[in-house]
């Protein structure tokens, strides 16, 4: 069964995210909160984690990952940003967006795109994912929480339980989240492309 670790949507306790981080360094995969629903999460560097993320969702390795950063210098440090790219990105984080990069090469291969080496990087808006993040102290590997055969994104817990509860090791429950993916742009050509429009404004970035 999972574990449920009922924090305060503003003022999550730092006692249960550290207890749920401890998880996450150990290989588990959690689902998280975040400004646009529920996500999986699990380390950046553990294969094995990324592969459970992976069934949990029914997705394979071309399904691109996307890495949750605390905010816009930690992102740097995985993806290459020029000047124009990192203004457009000041404009949306934190934000409901995913912004694809060229990938560094701290990022391991078996998650960034098999062809073009680039990645998906967002700087989420949300206290608890935030304050999990700055406790785990390194980006976190993530996927929008879909069901197998499902379309919409998960965002209320005894779903979540009642769908995974016997697969997923913990869930961070801070309440509903919003029922809405991430607007997802590349960024790797000379002008941004809309890839999906989510909850993120292009009207905010100035597109």
């Amino acid at each position: 069964m999972s574990l449920r670790f009922e924090v305060h949507p503003q003022n999550p306790q730092p006692r249960l995210l550290k207890q749920a981080a401890d998880l996450l360094l150990g290989g588990d995969v959690l689902a998280v909160p975040t400004d646009s629903s529920y996500a999986l999460v699990c380390r950046l560097d553990d294969k094995a984690a990324a592969e459970q993320l992976r069934r949990l969702r029914g997705i394979d390795e071309k399904h691109l990952l996307t890495l949750l950063c605390r905010d816009l210098s930690e992102l740097a440090n995985y993806a290459r940003v020029d000047n124009r790219q990192y203004r457009l990105l000041k404009l949306g984080t934190p934000g409901p967006y995913t912004f694809i990069l060229d990938a560094t090469k701290e990022v391991p291969r078996r998650v960034s795109h098999p062809s073009r080496r680039t990645i998906g990087l967002r700087v989420p808006d949300h206290q608890v994912t935030q304050d999990l993040l700055a406790q785990f102290g390194e980006p976190l590997l993530a996927t929008t929480l879909i069901a197998p055969g499902d379309t919409l994104p998960m965002n209320d817990v005894d779903e979540i339980l009642e769908r995974f509860g016997k697969l997923l090791p913990g869930i961070i429950d801070a309440g509903a989240c919003p029922m809405e993916p991430t607007t997802v742009l590349d960024m790797t050509d000379d002008e941004p492309v809309l890839l999906r429009q989510g909850r993120g404004e292009l009207s905010r970035l100035g597109l």
